[in-house]
C-alpha cells in the first residue's frame, strides 16, 4: 500500500505540472474565437513577496471596442478580485485596475488593428503609465503604498470577479493576445521601446517563450498576425 500510495501522489504530481506545462510562445497567439463565460487562459508566475511594482506587455487584436468592453488580463487574489486588471470599456478608453481602484486612459480614433500595450506601476509613488504602440499617455496617481499579493490567480480573456472565476460573457474577449510578459519592476521609457519593436527585456514574473498555462474552453494557438 505504502508503495501504491507513493506512485498515486508522483502521480498527482506529474499531471499538475502537465496542466502548467512550460512552453516558448513565440510568435503565437491564443485566439478567443466567440463569447464566452468559460474560455480562458491560466498563468502560473512564482512569487514569493509582495509587488510593489510591475510592467505588464503584450499585444492584443479585437474588434470589440466598437460593440463592448473586455478583460485583457485579470490577477486576482482572495483578498481582491482586481488586484491587477487591464480592461478595455466601450468608451473608447482603458482601465487600469491595482488593489480595485483604477485609473483610465483614453484613446484614438478606433482603428481595428493589432495593439501593443504596456502598462506599469510601482507603489513608492502610486505612478501608473500606459503606453499604446510604443507612444506613452500622461502617468497617473493609483493606489500609493499598496503591495500586490503573491497568491493570485492570473487569467487572459476574461475579467474575475472572484478568485478564478465568477466571469461574464459580455466581458470576455472575442480575439486574439500574445507577447504577454511582466517584470516585477517599472520598465524604462528606453526599455518599452524596446519591447515594441520586438526586443525582449528577460522578464521575471511571466515569459511569454517559457509560459506556464493552462487553456480552458474554446482557446486555440495559432500564428500571430502581427510582425
Amino acid at each position: 500500500m505504502a508503495v501504491e500510495s507513493l506512485l498515486w501522489c508522483f502521480l498527482v504530481v506529474i499531471s499538475f505540472n502537465d496542466a502548467f506545462g512550460q512552453k516558448d510562445m513565440s510568435k503565437k497567439a491564443f485566439v478567443f474565437p466567440q463569447k464566452s463565460d468559460n474560455s480562458y487562459v491560466s498563468l502560473k508566475a512564482e512569487l514569493k513577496q509582495p509587488l510593489k511594482a510591475f510592467t505588464i506587455c503584450f499585444h492584443v487584436y479585437t474588434d470589440l471596442a466598437m460593440r463592448r468592453g473586455y478583460g485583457i488580463f485579470s490577477y486576482a487574489t482572495k483578498n481582491e478580485s482586481n488586484d491587477i486588471l487591464i480592461f478595455k470599456s466601450n468608451r473608447m478608453e482603458y482601465q487600469l485596475y491595482v488593489g480595485g481602484s483604477k485609473v483610465t486612459y483614453s484613446v484614438p480614433v478606433v482603428v481595428v488593428a493589432p495593439e501593443h500595450i504596456c502598462v506599469s506601476w510601482e507603489s513608492a509613488s502610486g505612478i501608473a503609465e500606459f503606453w499604446l504602440d510604443g507612444k506613452p499617455m500622461a502617468r497617473k496617481g493609483l493606489r500609493k503604498g499598496y503591495s500586490v499579493g503573491t497568491k493570485a490567480s492570473i487569467v487572459l480573456g476574461q475579467d474575475q470577479d472572484s478568485f478564478g472565476g465568477s466571469f461574464d460573457a459580455e466581458q470576455s474577449l472575442v480575439g486574439d493576445i500574445g507577447d504577454v510578459n511582466m517584470w516585477d519592476f517599472v520598465l524604462l521609457p528606453e526599455q518599452i521601446n524596446t519591447v515594441f519593436v520586438g526586443g525582449l527585456i528577460s522578464p521575471n514574473v511571466l515569459n511569454w517563450q517559457a509560459l506556464s498555462y493552462e487553456a480552458h474552453g474554446e482557446v486555440f494557438e495559432k500564428p500571430q498576425l502581427w510582425p
